[in-house]
């Protein structure tokens, strides 16, 4: 099985896959000892992949951690617009961790990170059927407007699965998707006539937010992982 060369440096931990396509551009990064200057490049099982001369390998020690995503920060390693990153926030020995999903601009709560791309991409994969579960505050809701979201709707040609929602006072839902499509919540709130005032994340499968505050970062333990991993 063959990957492209990008892919794989960022699969490492070593950069982001933009990161890795500008490692690249610079000549940091050779293939079996050749330098590569093309991202458009294809590396199998048996090759020997350097970065700035040094070997590097996929990480099977997979780590995750919890971070509490502040407002009005971009999920992201680089914004073209200026605003403030996650990366921004993080201490600088999390730079190369890459996120699982991603939180909107105003969306606060919990985000994943790890070091492992594939574990990752794992992670974000609809037909895994993780649940994120949110909190939505909202102006205003009904009973017969939130069950056009639980049933699922198509709004502009796309199509939003079922949404758990559960109502936990005359502004706050309680929301669980598991698809995860840009804005989903927003969207559909949005349609059903109660748009989204603010939008908090408070769990990603089995890990929860609980007591983290505001810009920390959490490891999670080996064993939680573990169960994870198991139930790819």
């Amino acid at each position: 099985m063959t990957v492209r060369l990008a892919k794989f440096i960022a699969d490492c931990g070593v950069a982001s896959r933009r990161g890795a396509e500008d490692l690249i551009a610079k000549g940091a990064v050779s293939v079996n000892g050749n330098v590569i200057e093309s991202p458009v490049f294809f590396v199998g099982d048996n090759d020997i992949v350097c970065v700035n001369g040094k070997k590097i390998d996929l990480n099977n020690d997979i780590k995750l951690y919890a971070f509490h995503k502040p407002i009005n920060t971009m999920t992201t390693s680089r914004d073209p617009m200026g605003r403030k990153t996650i990366y921004d926030v993080l201490d600088k020995k999390y730079k190369n961790l890459k996120y699982i999903g991603r939180l909107d601009y105003k969306t606060t709560g919990l985000l994943l990170l790890t070091n492992n791309g594939d574990f990752a991409r794992k992670m974000s994969l609809p037909q895994n059927h993780i649940e994120r579960t949110y909190i939505a505050t909202v102006n205003k809701y009904s009973d017969n407007a939130l069950n056009i979201a639980r049933k699922g709707v198509c709004i502009d040609g796309i199509n939003y699965r079922p949404m758990k929602i559960e109502k936990i006072d005359e502004h706050n839902l309680k929301v669980t998707v598991v698809e995860g499509k840009k804005n989903e919540i927003r969207i559909v709130l949005k349609h059903i006539g109660s748009p989204v005032c603010s939008l908090h994340r408070i769990s990603y499968g089995p890990i929860k937010l609980e007591k983290l505050g505001v810009g920390k970062i959490l490891e999670i333990d080996k064993k939680t992982v573990d169960l994870i991993l198991k139930n790819f």
